[in-house]
């Protein structure tokens, strides 16, 4: 015998559906931006230079910034280039043993006037990134602009205000050396992007099946 109000029965099922699932997913993106938010990573910032590379490690917790050390790698400014390039590789290795490093950022390159100084600046880069590499650890890479960017709030501000600036995120009892100041900016500003970029990271999985269909995810 037919059920009376079958219709209507499956016509209110059809609308609780899309709500419950709905629901589960705002569950689910919650719990996972939680998780992210509250995760402890140690992130290593580079500030590559043939003659000197800065460095500097942060923790992050949440919105917390914790001041956990810095310096810089010299190589020195004669002598052939392999060797030099090697000190950087190998003083980086050391750290990241040192300090073990949830993940790593660095400075690009930018185009400088003279093409020689860009060139030896960018093979430096190239040491520092195949070190961290080696060590098994995510990159991220961003401009100067943008670390500027994210330590002091415009992108044209000059070193001292980044040291500063630096100096005051970090409650430093001092203000760090231009190097060092620079590669903390770097780990900085990832640690402003860090959230973002991981639950991207940890939602790709499950967005891979979707596609798109009358501007709706199905």
């Amino acid at each position: 015998m037919r059920q009376p109000h079958s219709t209507l029965n499956n016509f209110g099922n059809c609308l609780w559906a899309p709500a419950f699932a709905r629901a589960m997913w705002f569950i689910f993106c919650t719990k996972l931006c939680l998780s992210v938010y509250h995760s402890v990573m140690i992130i290593l910032g580079i500030d590559p230079g043939l003659r000197t590379t800065g460095f500097g490690l942060i923790e992050k917790q949440g919105n917390k910034l914790r001041y956990i050390a810095s310096g810089t790698i010299k190589t020195g400014s004669e002598g052939e280039l392999p060797p030099r390039l090697k000190v950087i590789l190998n003083g980086i290795g050391e750290v990241v043993r040192t300090y073990q490093p949830t993940c790593a950022a660095i400075e690009k390159v930018f185009v400088n006037v003279n093409p020689q100084s860009t060139l030896l600046l960018g093979q430096a880069r190239g040491a520092a990134i195949t070190a961290l590499v080696h060590n098994e650890l995510s990159v991220a890479e961003y401009t100067a602009l943008q670390v500027k960017q994210a330590v002091t709030g415009h992108g044209k501000a000059a070193k001292e205000q980044v040291q500063e600036m630096v100096a005051r995120l970090l409650v430093l009892p001092g203000l760090p050396g231009t190097d060092a100041a620079d590669a903390l900016g770097v780990a900085i500003c990832h640690a402003n992007s860090v959230d973002a970029l991981a639950l991207i990271g940890a939602l790709a999985p499950s967005l891979s099946g979707l596609r798109m269909k009358r501007g709706r995810l199905v």
